[in-house]
This record gives structure tokens, C-alpha cells and sequence, in this order.
């Protein structure tokens, strides 16, 4: 996203995570995890990272903003959705029961304060995309997905009115339109991770 975001071409290499390649090894041999950013034979890892280093790298617009309280902040929310968020989501999504009561909990505390932040404004950042919209990418676009697939309270405009407003600023934005999997894909993805752990228990 951030790479389109500048208007930077890039080749770009689909990972089976369950299956790893040597060339992911190769490149990040620590967390042997995606994304990986190759650039000039260099390799840049952990998401946010990848961000700032496409930002101060390449020209076009700016994704960090300016101002340094403005960008001190802007990475604090970002490593909060990073380190808290996510995970959080992710537990959500994928426990059942009094397990998934719990990370849900956990869950809406956190996109409580991010409902917070993102009052009055267009987006996180204020009128353009930036860092933090890029970084809760996942909260648009595949949370809602699976939320309602597996049953997780999904962000209405009822429970979460400003974040509800700013997905669908996102979401319809023709940039993020043009650079998003189709929703359909994602479901059938989903739902075939979602009918292999059914099938596992």
C-alpha cells in the first residue's frame, strides 16, 4: 500500500506461510515472517518499519506527517495497533467461547481508543492517507470479513460511529480500491481457513 501510495513499481512474491521458501529464510531469518521489502539487495522487515523506510526513501506524498509531535503520535497509534490491536483481533477471531468473550473484551477496549482519535477527521491523518490508515488496513478491510463470518461484533455505526465513518471513507477511496484483494476472494479464503480448523478439533 505504501509503495502505491508513492508510485514506486515493485515485483511482488505470494508467500505460503505454511509452507515457507527459502528465500523468505534467507531474508528474515529472525522472525521468518511477512512482509519482507527487497531493496537493492537489502532486506527491511516488521510492517511499520517497511512504512518509514518507503517514506523517507521515495518521493511523493508524505505518509509520516511533518510536524514531530504529529509524528511521534502518529507512531505510538500505529505500534498500538501493531503490537495490540492486531493480536487482539486475531485471538478474536480465531477462539471460540469463554476464550473468544475475552479477546473480544480485549478487543473493543482497544478500538475504543482508537474510536477516540479518529473523531472529526476524514482520515487518521487528517485529510489524506497515512501511516496510521495504512496500519489498520486490517481493521477495514479482513476484520469485517471474518467478524462476520465467525460471529465477532462487527464495527457498526451504532457501537463505533467515527471508526464506521472512516471505513467507508477508506474502503471507497479509489486509491485503496484500485490496491485491495476483492472482498469475494477473501471471503472464500476465510472460509476454508475457517472449515480447516473446524476440521482440526
Amino acid at each position: 500500500m505504501a509503495l502505491k501510495l508513492k508510485g514506486v513499481e515493485y515485483e511482488f512474491i505470494e508467500e505460503d506461510l505454511s509452507n515457507k521458501s527459502e528465500l523468505l529464510l534467507k531474508y528474515n531469518p529472525v522472525h521468518k515472517k511477512v512482509p519482507v521489502l527487497l531493496h537493492n539487495g537489502k532486506p527491511i522487515v516488521e510492517s511499520l518499519i517497511i512504512i518509514e523506510y518507503i517514506d523517507q526513501t521515495w518521493e511523493g506524498p508524505a505518509i509520516l506527517p511533518q510536524d514531530p509531535y504529529e509524528r511521534a503520535m502518529a507512531r505510538f497509534w500505529a505500534k498500538l495497533l501493531d503490537e495490540k490491536c492486531f493480536p487482539a483481533m486475531r485471538k478474536a477471531c480465531w477462539s471460540t467461547g469463554e476464550e473468544r468473550e475475552k479477546n473480544t473484551e480485549e478487543l473493543l477496549e482497544h478500538l475504543t481508543f482508537l474510536e477516540s482519535e479518529i473523531k472529526g477527521k476524514k482520515f487518521f491523518g487528517g485529510d489524506t492517507i497515512g501511516l496510521l490508515d495504512i496500519a489498520a488496513n486490517f481493521i477495514a478491510h479482513w476484520f469485517i470479513i471474518i467478524g462476520e463470518l465467525v460471529g465477532v461484533e462487527p464495527i457498526t455505526e451504532d457501537n463505533f460511529p467515527n471508526l464506521n465513518k472512516w471505513m467507508d471513507e477508506y474502503t471507497n477511496s479509489s486509491f485503496v480500491k484500485e490496491n485491495l484483494p476483492p472482498k469475494d476472494k477473501l471471503v472464500a479464503v476465510f472460509k476454508a481457513r475457517i472449515q480447516a480448523l473446524t476440521e482440526t478439533k
